[in-house]
């Protein structure tokens, strides 16, 4: 199993009422949440692990979960209010504005955290969970505890607005590259991490750190693979976006599933993968994105609907 840690919330879309008046009407998601479902809905086994509330949008949630196939035993559950992440759309670009005090998903610590058993073989981590304490702090210290034996794949989708305290956070994040097996970057992120330069330069800087495998998105053009003295570049299917609000979460969850269908959910399985495996994983992560930018909202494919 693969066990998604990190944020569940509610994303506030941009619509118009039938008076023609601009609206916002509510949605599950959640970067990590994203991954989770679009995992489930490809087939692969896969849990979550996150704080929800026990709110009318907590139980919206769950019911996502559920039936997407995920479980989500580990989840941990709070009287707390659901975050809710209201969305504007800009040439089709997503932004956000976040509303997280004081919420389920943000003020879990290290004690609410599970003990893992043998079937769990791999974990993801992301999203703005990895930015504001005290959740920032204990997935962490979870992944911590859990990288000597599991893969750890790791996306922090940064999102710049929501970060307080940016010496810290980068503090963290660096950490937890360094124990991580795979680390996935937007450009956009890998230049706000690092600053200017080629993304070749900038991704095996990145891979110096610890890392087997780095992957960098380039939105529409397409994502590369940087392993070893390596590079695998795979472009992006060409469709008419309506919205990007999921495409890197759904891709995450691309890679996954052809790294668990290759039966290659190992550290040392990681740490051996050569070109054409990384280019397998790119594709299908780059065909699930591409569906999922076809659709209004974080809406992943079912694994019948995703072509190669």
């Amino acid at each position: 199993m693969i066990l998604c840690c990190g944020d569940a919330l509610i994303d506030m879309l941009p619509v118009t009422d039938a008076t023609g008046t601009p609206a916002f009407a509510p949605a599950t998601g959640g970067a990590v949440f994203n991954t989770a479902i679009a995992l489930g809905r490809m087939g692969t086994d896969v849990g979550f692990c996150s704080g929800i509330s026990t709110d009318i949008f907590g139980t919206a949630l769950c019911a996502g979960l559920k039936a997407a196939g995920v479980e989500f035993r580990h989840v941990i559950f709070s009287d707390r209010p659901t975050t809710l992440a209201f969305v504007t759309l800009r040439d089709g670009q997503a932004r956000y504005t976040f509303y997280d005090e004081n919420t389920a998903g943000r003020m879990i610590t290290p004690q609410d955290m599970p003990l893992l058993g043998p079937e769990t073989r791999a974990l993801f981590f992301g999203g703005i969970s990895l930015a504001a304490e005290p959740a920032a702090g204990t997935y962490a210290t979870f992944l911590t505890h859990n990288a000597a034996s599991r893969v750890v794949m790791l996306d922090p989708n940064i999102r710049p607005s929501f970060i307080r305290d940016t010496a810290s956070y980068r503090t963290r994040l660096s950490a937890m590259i360094a124990r991580s097996d795979i680390v996935k970057l937007s450009d956009e992120d890998l230049h706000w991490l690092q600053g200017p330069g080629t993304l070749a330069d900038l991704a095996r800087t990145m891979l110096s750190m610890g890392p087997k495998l780095v992957l960098i998105t380039e939105g529409a053009k397409g994502a590369h693979g940087y392993f070893g003295a390596h590079h695998v570049f795979e472009p992006a299917q060409k469709v008419v976006v309506v919205d990007t609000v999921g495409a890197g979460d759904t891709f995450n969850a691309g890679v996954l599933t052809a790294l668990a269908r290759t039966e290659r959910l190992e550290k040392s399985a990681i740490a051996a993968l050569d070109a054409p495996m990384v280019a397998q994983m790119l594709r299908l992560g780059n065909a699930a994105a591409a569906i999922t930018v076809s659709r209004v909202g974080a809406n992943p494919p079912f694994a019948h609907e995703i072509t190669l």
